[in-house]
Order: C-alpha cells, then sequence, then structure tokens
C-alpha cells in the first residue's frame, strides 16, 4: 500500500468512475427523455466552510472535459445484456460539458447548480461529489493514508469474526456503495481490493463501475431518486407518477435491474403504488432513509398481503451502514426475507481523526416545473418550493 496519501492532479479520470445506476438511469433517459431538462443543486448538509477549495473544484470540474470512453470501456459495457448498443455508441461520443456547472459562495455556503438536458447533466452529480470530498480531505487531512483506511477494514473484520459465529456470517451480503463521500480514489480502490481479497463470501460488488470493471466484481445498483422524482413532470399526472417511473424501467430493462427506490414520497406512498403487478416484475426494494426495521416489517406485510411468499424477495439496505447495523438487521430479518447491505462512508472514508462530508446533489426540476423528494426522513428531504412538497403530500396523502 501506499504511504501517505498525495492527490493526483486529476481526481476524475475515467468516465466510468462512477456509480452504476446513474449509467442504467441515464441509458433510460437516452431511451425515452431525451429532450427532458433538468436542475440540480448541491448541499452541505453539515455546513462546513468550503470556500478555501472552491478554486480546485472549479478546476476540477472544468478537468472532466477530458474524459471520453475508452474501447476496453467500451467492450466492458457492451457485456451486459440490458446494456444497448445504441447507448453505449453515444457514450462513446459522449463528453462532460462543465458549461452546464455554475458555482459561487454564499457566505461560507457553496453554491453549485448543474442546469441542462438531462442526458448530458446526469453524469455530474457523482463525480462532483467525489470532486468536493476528495479536494476538502487532501487539505484537511493531508496525512491520512491508505494504510489506515485498510487497517480500520481489518479491525471491522476482526470484530466481525470475534462477534459472530461463521454461521451467522455466511449470509451477510454487502456491497460498497462510496464513491460519492470516499477519502479519495486511492482509498476506495485499496478498500475495494481489500474486500474482494479477505472478504469474498460476503463481498458481492461495488457501485463503482471503474472498480467492478478492473476488479472483475459486480456493478452494483439500478435507480436513484431521480429517476422517480422526474416523473413528477414528464407528462403523467403526478398522483400516477410513481406508478409511470416504475412501468418506464420495466419497460426498458425487461426483467433485468430488479430493485425498486422506495422513498422518493415515502414508503407508505409507494407501497399505495406497488401492487401485484410490480411487486412480481421487481426482485426487490431498496430502503435510504427512516427505521429499517420498520421500513422492512412494511414491505414483508406487502408481499404477504399481495400473496407473494417474502423469502423470494430482497430488501437492500443503503442508508449510512455500518458492518454492525448490517448485521443487526441481517440477524432480525433473518428467515423471512432476503437482505443485502451497500455501505458508503463507513468504507472509503472511516480513517483515525477522519470526519466526512455530507454532501448531497439533488434534482429540483424537470422541464422548468418544481420536483421533490420527500422520503421517511425529514432531514433527507429535497426541495426548494415549500407550495410544491405541500401540494405533493396532499396528492399522496403524506401528513406534514
Amino acid at each position: 500500500m501506499a504511504a501517505t496519501y498525495r492527490a493526483p492532479g486529476q481526481v476524475i479520470t475515467s468516465l466510468l468512475d462512477t456509480d452504476w445506476y446513474k449509467l442504467t438511469m441515464m441509458q433510460g433517459v437516452h431511451h425515452k427523455y431525451a429532450n427532458a431538462s433538468v436542475v440540480w443543486e448541491f448541499r452541505c448538509r453539515n455546513a462546513e466552510d468550503l470556500s478555501p477549495y472552491l478554486d480546485q473544484i472549479r478546476e476540477q470540474v472544468e478537468s472532466l472535459r477530458s474524459l471520453s470512453l475508452s474501447p476496453a470501456e467500451s467492450d466492458y459495457l457492451g457485456g451486459f445484456a440490458y446494456m444497448s448498443p445504441d447507448f453505449i455508441r453515444f457514450l462513446e461520443l459522449y463528453r462532460f460539458c462543465p458549461d452546464y456547472v455554475s458555482m459561487h459562495m454564499e457566505g461560507t455556503d457553496l453554491c453549485i447548480v448543474i442546469d441542462g438536458p438531462w442526458t448530458h447533466s446526469i453524469l455530474f452529480e457523482i463525480v462532483i461529489l467525489a470532486i468536493i470530498s476528495e479536494v476538502r480531505n487532501r487539505v484537511l487531512y493531508p496525512g491520512a493514508t491508505v494504510d489506515q483506511a485498510v487497517g480500520q477494514l481489518r479491525d471491522k473484520f476482526a470484530a466481525l469474526r470475534r462477534d459472530y459465529a461463521p454461521s451467522q456470517l455466511a449470509d451477510l451480503r454487502l456491497a460498497d456503495f462510496g464513491t460519492r463521500r470516499r477519502l479519495s480514489q486511492p482509498v476506495q480502490e485499496a478498500v475495494i481490493e481489500v474486500l474482494a481479497d479477505e472478504f469474498p463470501g460476503q463481498f458481492v460488488g461495488t457501485s463503482n463501475v471503474d472498480l467492478a470493471r478492473r476488479y472483475n466484481l459486480a456493478p452494483m445498483g439500478t435507480m436513484a431518486h431521480e429517476w422517480v422524482m422526474a416523473h413528477q413532470q414528464l407528462g403523467s399526472r403526478l398522483v400516477d407518477s410513481q406508478r409511470a417511473a416504475l412501468e418506464a424501467w420495466v419497460q426498458e430493462y425487461r426483467g433485468h435491474l430488479g430493485i425498486a427506490l422506495t422513498d422518493t414520497v415515502t414508503l407508505d406512498a409507494f407501497l399505495g403504488d406497488f401492487d401485484l403487478y410490480f411487486a412480481k416484475l421487481f426482485d426487490g426494494l431498496r430502503h435510504d432513509s427512516g427505521d429499517p426495521l420498520v421500513f422492512a416489517e412494511k414491505c414483508i406485510r406487502h408481499y404477504e398481503k399481495l400473496g407473494i411468499d417474502p423469502q423470494t424477495k430482497t430488501l437492500i439496505f443503503s442508508d449510512g451502514l455500518t458492518f454492525d447495523t448490517a448485521m443487526s438487521i441481517r440477524k432480525a430479518l433473518a428467515g423471512r426475507i432476503r437482505t443485502s447491505f451497500g455501505i458508503g462512508t463507513n468504507l472509503t472514508c472511516d480513517l483515525p481523526g477522519v470526519k466526512p462530508m455530507n454532501i448531497v446533489i439533488k434534482m429540483v426540476s424537470c422541464n422548468g416545473q418544481p420536483v421533490a423528494k420527500i422520503t421517511d426522513e425529514p432531514g433527507k428531504a429535497a426541495t426548494h418550493d415549500p407550495e410544491y412538497v405541500h401540494y405533493l403530500k396532499s396528492v399522496f396523502n403524506v401528513a406534514d
């Protein structure tokens, strides 16, 4: 492993250094909504002053112009039956356009707005978050090392093996979801390498496409909130927007990528739309806000009400997990429904003395009209239009 981390000149060096669900959604947008325009906004949830890094962040975003899909990367994507040749050809021609990105400081708040065609702006989210995180971390934590990250990870392995019997660990399935808030790209790569080598029975893959390709791992991910949010303004009645989003996904992927995200307009509102048709078509559901066990109980009851054996379905948990919380959830649900866990910051930015960032980029409008995420955790709501949120809640019978 490297001694002391030193950031490279360019933080993002591959078009595939992003999460898999960005590419899967991008294909759907390319085929169905090529003319849609969207606006995204950056938020730093921990109110950190990012002004010292503004110039470096601008420089890194500008450097994205140089990226393009390599022949080897193109061949890799072509190995997936559900990635269409026309979309791969589009990606071969794709170039980041930083002109869609504006940023400035308002006091100590970093304001970033991405405004452009959905197809051409969709890939900015993950790479900009990774840039901000790495630029900030290399300034604040110049002594942070890859070895420290790997040491923390091995300590977690040791604690798991000490606290749980092999039979309890046998069914644990976890994936790396840590691209956007990683300490650095080298740290994430080292973590992936160790997980694959030393925890192979439990480690099922990574959301990072570049690392999945280079380490022969399964790329993990299906859809994100933006897919459901955008459908609030893509032509259907608002009350039908979740069903429209699910139907569009089914038509695009025809049985592949069968995990649906549940909390864009709260779990209860989602389950109201997730009828027998969708419950049979999708392999499972992803949790991203609220109490995970309350979520699981509601999902299990919903499947049972529909006459579906919950043990044929999978729940993916991805909300601020650690190894210990994953094990507690798995233990509580053992024998009732399949489980898998996407762990992010606790894998890729867990080093002694390092405080990870809490940053997001969320869609706020589509085709000139507001969109919103409500979720099951108020602090994770995304909107800047309270009147629209009130209307959205009234349509889906969500209490204030």
